[in-house]
């Protein structure tokens, strides 16, 4: 087959596009000719310097295709089904093998495309909002790169719950395009402080929850904009900057909350996060959510799909289609 390969770490330059062996399906496993490819930021991080689990090694999360074949104890899926899958690495290739508990078969009617982007954005945006951040109704709620995969999921998730929303984004272009899928207020992190801006918004108060993609001096300006009890989830480090020291000096008399979050283990520790993702595909489906895709690239051209993520351009999803 057909893959987008690195044989060591770097920029979107390293990528290289080369004949690999076709991967082998095992027992429990699911074999998928991949038809779309939808490049995840945790993807350009670990393209960037990640661990090369194979080399030459092929990067990514998360894609979409149709079953060529299923491995033994594999009794609910057969070849010709669609599914959306997701793993540690293995995306960026014309085939990809996963296990069968992080599959998802896409639904009648909706586009193979649209299920490519769904696992990861929807299922991190909704935990971060709801299992972990435990917003409310008539709470205030913070996305920040409102533009990204998990911002667009988190904006749409956290107004359909009730929520004021909020979120920050490099344009107001950018932000004015995000009032449809249901933003009240964009802030434009290049011109304003949006920590001032928050609790000028909220007079004074704060955010209840944060969502925060950012990490780095954001994640500790974040915390500076926490409402009274207000939670704080951090689940990225977009923003490149090295590990900081937190000072959370502020968060004890204020009864405030900040928590880690991982996708991937709560889909390998339980099926609850499962479920969810099987909600969100026929929510989307039926056209009660919305899936945003920017661009598509051809698999060969990941090294330039890469670097339009990296501008920070990028309106929704960018995809790779082998």
């Amino acid at each position: 087959m057909k893959a987008a390969v690195y044989y060591e770490t770097g920029g979107p330059e390293v990528f290289r596009y080369e004949d690999v062996p076709d991967p082998t399906c095992g027992p429990g496993d699911v074999l998928i000719r991949v038809e779309a490819v939808s490049i995840e930021g945790g993807d350009t991080l670990n393209r960037l310097g990640g661990d090369l689990t194979s080399v030459p090694h092929i990067v990514g999360y998360q894609c979409a295709g149709e079953v060529l074949e299923v491995g033994d104890g594999v009794d609910d899926l057969v070849a010709g089904d669609r599914v959306v899958t997701v793993g540690v690495d293995g995306s960026h290739a014309e085939l990809r093998v996963t296990g069968r508990p992080f599959c998802w078969k896409v639904p009648d009617g909706m586009a193979t495309e649209a299920a490519a982007c769904v696992p990861v954005p929807f299922g991190t945006a909704d935990d971060c909002l709801f299992e972990f951040g435990r917003l409310q109704p008539g709470e205030t709620a913070l996305v920040h790169a409102g533009a990204s995969g998990v911002g667009i999921a988190a904006i749409q998730l956290a107004k359909r719950a009730g929520a004021r929303v909020l979120a920050t984004a490099s344009s107001a272009e950018r932000l004015a395009r995000l009032a449809d899928l249901g933003l009240d207020h964009g802030i434009d992190y290049t011109a304003t402080d949006f920590v001032e801006e928050v609790r000028t918004l909220t007079d004074g108060r704060g955010a209840d929850v944060i969502v925060d993609s950012v990490g780095g001096s954001n994640l500790q300006r974040s915390l500076h904009c926490l409402a009274y009890r207000g939670r704080c989830v951090t689940f990225g480090d977009a923003g490149r900057e090295s590990p900081s020291t937190l000072d959370i000096s502020t968060m004890r008399a204020n009864n405030q909350t900040l928590v880690g979050y991982f996708l991937g283990a709560e889909l390998f520790l339980g099926t609850r996060a499962h479920a969810m993702i099987a909600r969100h595909l026929e929510d989307i489906a039926a056209g009660t959510l919305q899936v945003v895709i920017d661009r598509r690239f051809a698999l060969e051209a990941a090294g330039e799909a890469h670097a339009y993520i990296e501008s920070r351009h990028a309106f929704g999803r960018v995809l790779l289609v082998p």
